[in-house]
Parts: C-alpha cells; structure tokens; sequence
C-alpha cells in the first residue's frame, strides 16, 4: 500500500501534475544571501509564498528589500541560496522562470511616444506570448480597466492610466506570479483606491508579491506581510497577527467613567494586570486606559467586576493592538532582530 502511494506521487511529481490536497509554493526563497564586496545585502533570507497569495514586502531604505526583489525577479544574481518560481529555479532556468513572472517597477517601462495598443502589441511580441493576440490584449485591458484609452497616446495620459497599462503589460502572458514595486507612488486618492481594488483582484488569479513603504497599502491589500531590516528577515506574519507577534501581554483599551486615580488604583489590583496606562481624557468625566495583562490571562470579566463593584461605569471595552506603523517600527528600529526563516511562522 505504502509503495503504490509514494509510486502514485512520483508518476504526478514527474509529469508536473497537482495532487488535490497537497500545497505547492509558487514563490520559494531560500537561503539568499547577497554582497557586494565586503557588505552584506541580504543575509539568509528564506520564505514562501503559495498561489493566490498577496504578500507585502516590507522594509526601511538600504534595507535589502530592493535587491531581494531584483534577485526575485531575476535582474540581480544571488551570491548564494536560490530562487524558485513555480518550480522553476531562477539561475538554473532563468528563461522558463522569468516566463512565469509579470514586473511592475516602481517607474512603468512605457514607450511614451507609442498608443497603449500599440505598446501593448509591442510588449505582445517582445514577451512570445503564445495566446491569441488580440483577445488576449482586450482581456489584459479589461482587466486594468484601460479601453476607454487604449488608442491614446501613452505620453498624454494621467499618471493612475499609465500604471494600469505598465501593470497590463505584467499581465501579458497570464504569468501565475505578479512583483508591484511600489504600484500606488504618485497616485491621488481616488487612483489608489481604484488601483487597491485591481491588485485585490489579481489576487484571485495570481500570485502577488507586492512592495510598498505605505503601510495602509499593504494593510488594505494583502494576506500576509514579511518585513526584512539590515538585510535580514525580521517578521513574517499573517497582516492581522503582526502586531500580536510583538507583544507577550493582552492590552484592552478602556473609556471609564469615574474617578481616574481610583479606576486607576482598581485596575492594577486585578490579578493577571501588568500594566495600566492612562492615555487621555475622553470628556469631563471619562478616562481612556490601556490595561495591559498575561498573554494566557482573560482579564475582561475581573475588569468589568471590579468596575462593577466601584460604581465606574464601562462605556467602551475593546482590543488594543499596535498599528501597522507601529509593529514596523518596533520591529525596524534599533538592532536587528534574530532571524525568521521558513514562511509563516
């Protein structure tokens, strides 16, 4: 029985079918490392991403988030570790690997002198795509939502249209993988919204790595989110768990009614509350706290019985957990921190 299965994995294995259950990573990076003489770029970068997954790629400048991209998508070569893009290593098969990826930099390759139907054939051909021609441009413009421009000059656009179209020629091919550098640089704010909804959308299709330094960006947009400092993977976590990664304490945030030095004194007789902070008055009678307590300790009954009992009323009672901007900056302030390899942890 144990030899007709692992027989019947191989044969699927070897003739690049997928086997129902078992997940495949679309993106492997493992060990990378980079130098450049005697600096050291990236340092032992690991993680996956699986297929339909959108991952932000976080990091401050001179990071290593810009090179670890380039390694990605082929523009740089790693000094050691590799590179796979849907089983496809990117050294040792860089063409079949690079077939399998659509890029958007941060600054669109466009022809500016060129209509957007025409770039787009352009790009068509210079890519050998195999798919119909013109169903396939009409299918990438819909997509991108640029048919209403596709016969206007590249140079007389707006910034927003020229992004969607530096974005459909990413699309050109049906890669299963999509890299945005920076996608909504420049935008106003009905453009980014409107460029959110697309990626959220490719999302359902593709593969999405997505590079940002606006953390609302990444907030809105992915699944998950991994954070590289000093070249090194600091955090890789699912968006709405990272701020829970970096903290040992459940904190609460509090409206109070009362007495704040009372409600105060209260609070840090409760068993399990390590800290209590006063954050700011709320009205002329109420008090906004953060209780912080035992990560393993559910101290909400005990704070509603002991407000209870002293006769301060509890007029908002809810999680406080650090932003976005906050757990990036805890986490890409100071030292670096020990490495995190392997994908979620």
């Amino acid at each position: 029985m144990e030899w007709t299965i692992a027989i019947s994995i191989a044969f699927f294995l070897k003739n690049g079918l997928k086997i129902k259950g078992v997940s495949e990573s679309m993106v492997e990076v493992k060990n990378l490392v980079k130098r450049y003489g005697n600096q050291l770029a990236v340092n032992d970068v690991s993680f996956t991403v699986d297929s339909g997954e959108i991952l932000g790629f976080l990091g401050p400048n001179g990071a290593g988030k810009s090179t670890t991209m380039n390694i990605i998508t082929g523009y740089l070569s790693s000094t050691s570790g590799t590179v796979t893009i849907d089983g496809c290593e990117i050294l040792e098969d860089p063409a079949g690997a690079k077939s399998k990826i659509g890029y958007l930099p941060e600054i669109p390759p466009l022809y500016i002198d060129m209509t957007v139907r025409k770039y787009l054939e352009f790009m068509f051909e210079l890519k050998r795509v195999s798919l119909p021609k013109k169903e396939h441009i009409e299918e990438v413009c819909k997509v991108t939502k640029i048919n209403d421009v596709e016969n206007r000059l590249i140079k007389n656009l707006s910034k927003g249209y020229r992004q969607r179209v530096g974005l459909a020629q990413a699309l050109l091919g049906n890669p299963p993988v999509i890299i945005l550098d920076e996608p909504t640089v420049g935008l106003d704010p009905k453009q980014i919204i409107e460029m959110r909804a697309l990626i959220k959308g490719l999302g359902k299709k593709h593969t999405v790595i997505l590079s940002s330094h606006v953390l609302s960006e990444v907030q809105a947009t992915c699944d998950r989110v991994i954070v590289i400092n000093r070249g090194t993977l600091v955090a890789d976590s699912a968006t709405n768990e990272l701020s829970g990664m970096l903290t040992n304490s459940n904190n609460l945030l509090l409206h109070i009614i009362g007495n704040e030095v009372a409600i105060a004194s209260d609070l840090k007789s409760i068993g399990g509350v390590t800290k209590v902070e006063r954050i700011r008055s709320v009205s002329s009678d109420c008090t906004e706290f953060i209780v912080r307590a035992d990560k393993d300790k559910d101290v909400r009954k005990d704070i509603f019985n002991a407000m209870a009992h002293g006769s301060h009323p509890i007029v908002l009672m809810k999680d406080a957990e650090l932003s976005l901007e906050e757990a990036f900056l805890r986490l890409t302030n100071g030292p670096a921190p020990a490495q995190r390899k392997g994908g979620r942890k």
